[in-house]
This record gives structure tokens, C-alpha cells and sequence, in this order.
């Protein structure tokens, strides 16, 4: 028994889901989702509910349940409050900005980044914090992985990108090494 996939997908206020099969289509108030999920579970809409179950008791329909159950559940729970990744970045010189729909960064190349934001994902630029926003759980992981791409953080000084619930652990330069 999956203990995620026998939980129901409690649907709030202003969301409006509608399934077709396996296709589940979600509204709310920050836009609309919809997927097309795998012929191994069922998915049902009762009342102000959606019920995943397996279609049998194969290693495959259980294994797919919980995570289509968590699909579901990310996508209401993204068109009803959204998600949101917050990225710092530490370093002489480096800035970031928004302008329409692309960020530009400056990390201390001779050039800077232009990184066009996906549709969906919404950014804001505070002093030295970058906050990725959108309905789209995955989309907005994926955007927060490629702007931290441009510059990791590094462990002697701290230069970089990072999340803002990363912690980096530093490291001692050249002189620590001696005696």
C-alpha cells in the first residue's frame, strides 16, 4: 500500500479540476495546468476530491501511484498558491536584473548572461536575492538549477549562486595548509 497514493488530492476554493481519463486538467487563480498521466492508475473526481488507485497490483501501477497522487497534488496546490525559489548570489561586482521576460546577470564574465525566462516562471531581483516564482513546480526548479548553473557556488570564498537554504561548506585556502 502506498501511504502518499491512498490519500485524497483535496481540491480548495477557486480550482477548478476536470479529468478525462488519465488526462487532468487543473485552474485557479495563478493560471492552468494539465497532463496526460500513465494508463497504470485510475483517477477519479469525487465531490471536492481526486482519488488515485492502481489499476492492479503490479510492480509498475504501485510504483506509479504515490508519484502520480504527488503530481496531482503539486499541480493544485500550484495554481491555487504557487511556488516560489529564492537564489543568492555572493561575489564582487555581480548583479542581476529583470527586464521583461529575461534576467541578466553579471558574475564576473566579460560578458553578461541574458537568460530568457521559461513561460510560467516569474522572476524578482532584491540586492543580492533572485526570487523564481511560478505555478509550475518543476518548471521553477528547473529555471533556479539553470541560473545557479551560471556560477556555482565555490568553496573558498563563497562566490557564486546558491539557494538560499544551501549551505556551503568552505574550505581552508593555500596558507591553511601550511605549517
Amino acid at each position: 500500500m502506498s501511504r502518499i497514493g491512498k490519500e485524497p488530492v483535496v481540491i480548495p476554493e477557486k480550482v477548478d479540476v476536470k479529468v478525462d481519463g488519465a488526462h487532468v486538467s487543473v485552474k485557479g487563480p495563478n493560471g492552468a495546468l494539465e497532463y496526460t498521466f500513465t494508463k497504470f492508475v485510475t483517477i477519479e473526481k469525487k465531490d471536492k476530491e481526486v482519488l488515485v488507485n492502481p489499476i492492479d497490483q503490479s510492480k509498475n501501477a504501485r510504483s506509479l501511484w504515490g508519484t502520480t497522487r504527488t503530481l496531482i497534488n503539486n499541480m493544485v496546490v500550484g495554481v491555487s498558491t504557487g511556488f516560489q525559489k529564492d537564489l543568492e548570489f555572493t561575489g564582487v561586482g555581480y548583479k542581476a536584473a529583470v527586464k521583461g521576460k529575461v534576467l541578466v546577470l553579471n558574475l564576473g564574465y566579460s560578458h553578461p548572461i541574458d537568460y530568457n525566462l521559461p513561460e510560467g516562471v516569474s522572476a524578482k531581483v532584491e540586492k543580492n536575492t533572485i526570487q523564481l516564482s511560478g505555478c509550475d513546480k518543476e518548471l521553477v526548479g528547473f529555471a533556479a538549477a539553470k541560473v545557479r548553473s551560471f556560477r556555482p557556488p565555490e568553496p573558498y570564498k563563497g562566490k557564486g549562486i546558491k539557494y538560499a537554504d544551501e549551505h556551503i561548506i568552505r574550505k581552508a585556502g593555500k596558507t591553511g595548509a601550511k605549517k
